[in-house]
């Protein structure tokens, strides 16, 4: 009996695992990787929950409308979200409901290149980029 719902629970896990896995993702965290590396040498990985505290913590640098990603990805990656400046409609964040996130190296920086100035009010480090991917291929 066991191992019949062991498989039940395999078979459940597994697409949701490879959702989450991409080759291109992988790349741009393997470049991310690389330029975290010569900031600091002793960069040794990136970390979901640091990207999850980048997500929900609160910045006072940047636009009084975006003071934190949450203020147009909702505090749940896995909804969709509405630009605080615009009210354009957001897809999920969350790479389990929108897989094609992070997959594209010059869509990922122009969106990093922009929101980071907007929230925190500076450009994101590579690390930061790091977890912060990190923490949505959980999600």
């Amino acid at each position: 009996m066991i191992r019949p719902l062991l498989m039940v629970g395999l078979m459940i896990a597994l697409p949701a695992a490879a959702m989450a896995a991409d080759a291109r993702r992988d790349t741009i965290l393997a470049d991310y990787a690389g330029q975290a590396r010569k900031v600091d040498p002793a960069f040794t990985g990136f970390s979901a929950q640091r990207g999850e505290s980048l997500f929900r913590a609160k910045w006072t640098g940047g636009d009084a409308r975006t003071p934190s990603c949450t203020a147009c990805h909702t505090d749940n990656p896995k909804t969709a979200g509405q630009n605080a400046k615009t009210g354009r409609p957001i897809e999920p964040v969350a790479v389990s409901v929108t897989p094609k996130r992070f997959t594209d190296m010059a869509e990922v920086e122009k969106q990093f290149g922009r929101d980071c100035k907007s929230v925190i009010g500076r450009e994101c480090s590579p690390i930061e980029k790091g977890d912060y991917i990190t923490f949505m291929a959980g999600q």
